[in-house]
């Protein structure tokens, strides 16, 4: 990947992870000051009409907000408003290859923590209200005009608009405003209240959003896992017991067992790394059970191959130290995968073949490559003419 052709225009990426990166708002003028529109509002519409998509349309009349969910249909969009609707559909990087080469834009983040591209039109006047998210998010303009209103970050003292569907703020205060014309970003940080309306008919925005799961959702899933792991012979076991005052006293003692059972799980680092390696891998919206097949002439395949191309809705990272690294692709982990050849696939979207049989190390790094090929993380180039 030549950095140079992905380079955010206006942007000191050191002086924004420093300054900016979960602290403060902050546009940039002219941001991909060349960007061409990889979307039209029909073909955004075409998506939210298929049926393992994700879609909503939110609309507004006077004070009440309507959320409607996705899939649609031609009638649907024949009924709305001529004015203040939003369209949004959620990872359209993964369906078409323009949409997920904006992503090579963000790769000052790492791979891990990004999430998707989602894609909105909106007619004039249309909004999805105040709100808030838990995340950071890039908000590009990709056609038309729209207002964006940030106020403070979302606090204890306030409150939401009672609405079943959406989580509006209720008396939102603007504190910076700007008018975005394509090609310019905005970046928010978590929590900060925003409001954001289109000034035309034409707009669409593209928002690149990041992986932030919750305290509660990292304990949980951790422990989770661990407890798949744990025998049911361990138990509870006091064999200094001492004899008590009164048997109703849980002691200081017991106490310390049970956090020597506790602590020993939290303080496992190669249990904590295989487990977060999974989980921020995980794909958005897995398929369900799948048989893989590994094809024995995948060699033959990739030597007959000009170019491999990573499936965008495939997520790849990996961990450890030294020449042999941990890989992690789409929730599962791969011990002892060479190095090289993994930070090839994180870094980049589109390989040569050549490339790919030069960083297979070994036989089991080319059991690796045969196992992404099958799933269909990595496709050969001709496989996409099929």
């Amino acid at each position: 990947m030549n950095e140079d052709n992905y380079a955010i225009n206006n942007l000191d990426i050191a002086v924004f992870l420093r300054d900016y990166w979960q602290q403060k708002p902050l546009l940039i003028r002219a941001a991909l000051p060349e960007f061409n529109n990889p979307l039209s509002p029909d073909e955004l519409a075409g998506l939210a009409c298929e049926q393992d998509i994700e879609s909503r349309i939110v609309s507004q009349q006077g004070q009440d907000w309507q959320l409607l969910l996705g899939p649609f249909n031609e009638q649907t969009f024949q009924q709305l408003p001529e004015q203040d609707w939003t369209l949004l559909v959620q990872a359209v990087d993964h369906i078409v290859p323009e949409v997920a080469d904006l992503l090579n834009y963000f790769r000052f983040i790492p791979n891990w923590r990004l999430d998707d591209v989602m894609a909105s039109y909106a007619t004039t006047g249309g909004s999805v209200g105040p709100h808030y998210d838990n995340y950071d998010v890039f908000l590009l303009q990709g056609a038309g005009r729209r207002s964006w209103r940030v106020g403070a970050p979302f606090g204890p003292a306030d409150t939401l608009l009672e609405h079943d569907q959406l989580r509006l703020i209720e008396g939102f205060q603007s504190q910076q405003e700007w008018t975005l014309e394509p090609g310019d970003m905005l970046y928010l940080p978590p929590l900060f209240s925003h409001w954001g309306v289109a000034l035309s008919d034409d707009c669409m925005t593209y928002s690149v959003g990041f992986r932030a799961p919750s305290e509660g959702e990292i304990l949980s899933d951790y422990c989770d896992h661990q407890l798949q792991k744990m025998s049911e012979q361990r138990r509870y076991s006091d064999p200094n017991l001492a004899l008590q005052c009164n048997p109703g006293e849980i002691s200081a003692a017991a106490i310390t067992t049970v956090q020597q059972i506790i602590r020993a799980q939290l303080t496992d680092s190669d249990a904590i790394a295989d487990w977060f390696g999974r989980y921020m891998t995980e794909v958005k919206y897995p398929l369900g059970e799948q048989h893989i097949e590994l094809d024995p002439l995948w060699q033959q395949q990739l030597d007959a191959a000009e170019s491999v191309y990573r499936d965008p809705s495939s997520r790849f990272s990996f961990s450890g130290s030294g020449q042999r690294v941990t890989a992690f692709v789409n929730g599962s982990s791969h011990r002892n995968v060479r190095r090289q050849l993994i930070e090839l696939l994180c870094a980049e979207q589109h390989y040569s073949a050549s490339e790919i049989a030069a960083s297979v190390g070994d036989r089991q790094d080319g059991t690796f490559v045969q196992y992404l090929l099958a799933q269909g993380s990595l496709v050969l180039d001709h496989e996409l003419l099929d």
